[in-house]
């Protein structure tokens, strides 16, 4: 396998294939290690989920905080209008 000129490479069909990856299809590209991976954008995800549920815990919905911030935000831009 070889990259282009242009920096691209090609997948052999059997890869994209096991990974149910199609023409088109998003990937998430990680760089660490000396390694370039690429994951599909569902492993991506729920790797992150799985990062998240690590260090919260499940009774603390960072949803609704991140909505209470957002509402405490506003009452303060509008009590300055």
């Amino acid at each position: 396998m070889a990259i282009d000129a242009g920096g691209g490479i090609i997948v052999p069909t059997e890869y994209l294939d096991a990974l149910g990856l199609q023409a088109g299809d998003g990937v998430v590209l990680r760089l660490g290690d000396d390694q370039l991976r690429i994951e599909t954008i569902d492993a991506a995800i729920r790797r992150a989920q799985e990062l998240v549920e690590r260090h919260v815990p499940a009774e603390r919905s960072l949803v609704d905080e991140l909505i209470a911030e957002r509402r405490a935000e506003r009452r303060v831009e509008a009590a300055r209008e």
